[in-house]
C-alpha cells in the first residue's frame, strides 16, 4: 500500500478482494484485526458485519502473531535506496520466510489468548 489507508480503501483494496473471498472458502473461520482507524472505520465494520470476527482487547497488541513476522523482516531488512528497491526487498524476504516459523506462531494463537485473558487484556510473555 502507498499512502495512507482509509477505512474506504481497506475496505476496496483488502476486505472485499482479498479477506472476504478468502473467509467465504473457511467456513466457522473467525476474522480478527487489531485497532488501527481503517479496520474500526464504520464502512469496515459494515462489511464485516457479514463474517465472524474477534473483538480485540483495547489496549493489547498479544494477540497479532504477524508482529512477529514483521520484527523478524525488519532485521533482515537490507539497506535500500528506493521504494522500488524497498518493495523488491520485502517481497523476497517475505517469499523465504520459513513456512515451519509462521506455522508455529499460528499454533501459538490458544496460548496467547489464554494469556490475554488471565491478564485482562494486559502484557503477556508473547
Amino acid at each position: 500500500m502507498r499512502g495512507i489507508l482509509t477505512g474506504q480503501g481497506y475496505v476496496d483494496d483488502i476486505l472485499r478482494p482479498h479477506v472476504g473471498p478468502f473467509l467465504n472458502g473457511l467456513p466457522g473461520a473467525i476474522f480478527q484485526q487489531d485497532n488501527a482507524r481503517p479496520h474500526t472505520a464504520r464502512v469496515a465494520q459494515d462489511f464485516l458485519r457479514h463474517f465472524q470476527t474477534h473483538p480485540w482487547p483495547a489496549r493489547s497488541p498479544d494477540l497479532t502473531p504477524v508482529e512477529h513476522v514483521w520484527d523478524k523482516l525488519k532485521r533482515q531488512m537490507p539497506s535500500c535506496h528506493s521504494v522500488h528497491d524497498l518493495e523488491l526487498a520485502v517481497q523476497d524476504l517475505w517469499g523465504h520466510l520459513p513456512q515451519d516459523n509462521i506455522r508455529c506462531l499460528m499454533n501459538s494463537m490458544p496460548d496467547r489468548v489464554a494469556a490475554c485473558i488471565a491478564t485482562g487484556g494486559g502484557p503477556t510473555r508473547y
